[in-house]
């Protein structure tokens, strides 16, 4: 079964020190932590910011960095079609006021 997750981040709470440099970009490592009913706040789980095996062995935890819905649930054989080139540019538009 495939499911589709609406991710929702507050880009201001990524520990900056902690994005790295890729082949093709600048990454973030994050986790998603995902139930099947919803919380109290219609969400079905949290994002959160990545930190190494020695940090979560010493208890540290990583920043909450948002919250995932499911949005869609699909049959294996079916598939959705992508979105569209307009609502892509529609949803990329104000994204030059990222503050890093």
């Amino acid at each position: 079964m495939t499911r589709i997750l609406r991710l929702k981040l507050d880009v201001t709470k990524i520990d900056k020190e902690r994005l790295f440099q890729g082949k093709k970009g600048v990454y973030l490592d994050a986790t998603v932590f995902l139930n099947d009913e919803q919380g109290q706040y219609g969400d079905n789980g949290m994002i959160t910011q990545d930190v190494s095996k020695e940090e979560r062995e010493a208890g540290t935890k990583g920043n909450i960095l948002g919250n995932a819905t499911i949005i869609k649930v699909l049959e294996d054989n079916r598939q959705e079609a992508p979105n569209s080139t307009a609502e892509a540019t529609a949803q990329a538009e104000g994204m030059d006021d990222i503050p890093f």
